[in-house]
């Protein structure tokens, strides 16, 4: 049988838990956020 040699992450995955601050800042941006595609171009603006 093969031994593992890699190290236990340091905290499972749900365990994570975000601040209530940084979801809103991740919605509000993400509301902000107008992606304009051209032929060869891209835009990205935030409209703040």
């Amino acid at each position: 049988m093969a031994k593992l040699y890699s190290k236990p992450s340091l905290k499972k995955s749900n365990e994570l838990n975000p601040k209530e601050e940084t979801i809103k800042f991740l919605l509000d941006y993400s509301k902000a956020l107008s992606v304009i595609k051209s032929e060869k171009v891209k835009f990205e603006l935030v409209l703040n």
